[in-house]
């Protein structure tokens, strides 16, 4: 059998790149055209960020992006050799994303991840619209739910940000949102909370389906550099997918250490975005730097609320963020490769601060010996890695199941909300990927108690729904 295993492509193309750290010969370091090792295979150094690793909080979601061409099959992937210690620790397949600028799809690694504590990964998908294909977002749902509503579109928010002094320069704002109240919308403020180091909250927010909007309630995620393994994404051509015994194995790690240093977040797909997309015309596409996003109403980025405030006793850190977008914007030099192949090219000069700041991947073997990670490394053997790799047909049934309950058919049913009736309420199948509850985790991997939100608030009035899209 012609089997096509490209982590050992990864790895190699990885050994090449950092041949001085893995004491390779320096002449082969120095030949980045041995990357190509496997025709129609491109190691990705930017793109979508796996919806699981990071959620997006929007305001005002809006249908998911439509494409014209069908999305591939999916890929059969095998998790790496090595994997984060922790009982709370599993693998979630990767899935097709769409390139404007191929028009193409690309592969979004899977991704080893600490799970939310109690909750449960409800993963995206692509289905037909009437235009052709369209993305319908992912998001971690609490586990302990076996019915979901499908409301009617929420109203526009009224989200203005903070309206009182906070209590402590521990504490960071936690933004209002709208919430199904005695058979209506009602207004629910924004409040203050104290901010933990290590946790992340994602607060209340709504994703779109073709059935209706689902209501997803705030929960603690792990702070990014606690969050697991975020592989590199992965241009697969048709000739390489469609070979007889043909598997994936990622291999090489977005640097989570750099990670902030090059984050986007693009709206309309419910993603963020990694890596080189500092050129104007990604603004004009709406793919944003993650600090416009909050600062310009679009929604809430939890990611940079958690950062600001670990840096609050910096006045100066996020001109200092701005000024660093800027220089990248109106500097091509001062980007992030944009592929392995040009990584490796630039990791055998990096001789700066400023250049080795720019190298934003590295291998997984690399990663482990790190002794300044937060995270630990234990093998996994071949048994459980082939239970694992079993997992992606397990996610690919739960999204058939999830597509099937949120078709346009469904959509027509007797069942379709509106803004005078009540919420489709259907049982909704429990996700293969499934959190522990936080009582079953150790101390250091159980999350702080959940915050205590406001009332809602019925007297506060729905605006006019805008549907422009709106740019910075």
């Amino acid at each position: 059998m012609n089997v096509c295993h490209v982590s050992k492509l990864c790895m190699v193309t990885a050994l090449v790149g950092f041949g001085a750290a893995f004491g390779l010969d320096k002449a082969v370091a120095a030949q980045p055209d041995q990357t190509d090792v496997e025709e129609g295979v491109q190691v990705l150094t930017r793109g979508p960020v796996h919806e699981a690793f990071a959620e997006t909080v929007i305001f005002d979601p809006e249908p998911d992006i439509v494409v014209t061409a069908a999305p591939p099959d999916p890929i059969e992937e095998m998790p790496p050799e090595q994997r984060p210690e922790g009982i709370n620790v599993t693998w979630i397949p990767g899935y097709w994303a769409w390139d404007d600028e191929r028009n193409d799809f690309f592969w979004v690694s899977g991704i080893w991840r600490a799970l939310p504590p109690g909750r449960q990964y409800v993963s995206g998908y692509w289905g037909r619209s009437e235009q052709g294909f369209q993305w319908t977002s992912g998001y971690w749902a609490d586990a302990r739910v076996s019915e979901i509503d499908y409301l009617p579109e929420p109203p526009e928010t009224v989200e203005a940000g903070p309206n009182i002094a906070p209590p402590s320069a521990d504490h960071s704002w936690i933004p209002g949102s709208w919430v199904w109240y005695h058979g209506r919308y009602a207004w629910r403020p924004g409040y203050w909370d104290t901010v933990h180091r290590d946790w992340v909250w994602v607060p209340d927010h709504y994703v779109w389906t073709p059935r209706g909007y689902v209501f997803v309630d705030g929960y603690w995620d792990y702070s990014v550099s606690r969050r697991g393994v975020l592989f590199a994404p992965v241009y697969f051509d048709a000739r390489a997918r469609t070979r007889p015994g043909f598997y994936y194995s990622p291999a090489t790690v977005i640097d989570l250490a750099v990670f902030t240093d090059h984050l986007f977040l693009r709206p309309h797909y419910r993603h963020y975005y990694f890596g080189d997309y500092y050129a104007t015309s990604y603004s004009d596409s709406g793919i944003y730097p993650w600090f416009l996003v909050s600062s310009r109403r679009y929604g809430y980025d939890p990611i940079f609320a958690h950062d600001q405030w670990q840096h609050r006793q910096d006045p100066e850190w996020e001109h200092q963020v701005e000024a660093k977008f800027q220089h990248r914007r109106d500097h091509e030099d001062a980007r992030p490769p944009r592929t392995l192949a040009a990584l490796i090219g630039l990791s055998t000069s990096a001789g700066t601060s400023k250049e080795r700041s720019l190298l934003v991947a590295t291998s997984l073997d690399q990663l482990a010996k790190r002794k300044d990670s937060p995270i630990r490394y234990q093998p996994v053997d071949k048994e459980e890695r082939q239970t694992l790799a079993q997992r992606g047909q397990e996610v690919r049934r739960f999204r058939e199941e999830r597509q099937k309950l949120e078709t346009k058919e469904a959509d027509r049913s007797a069942e379709r909300p509106s803004k005078e009736s009540e919420p489709a309420r259907v049982k909704f199948p429990r996700s293969p990927i499934l959190a522990k509850p936080a009582d079953e985790l150790g101390k250091d991997q159980a999350p702080p108690k959940t915050p205590q939100a406001p009332p809602p608030d019925p007297e506060v009035k729905p605006k006019p729904k805008k549907k422009a899209v709106r740019k910075p």
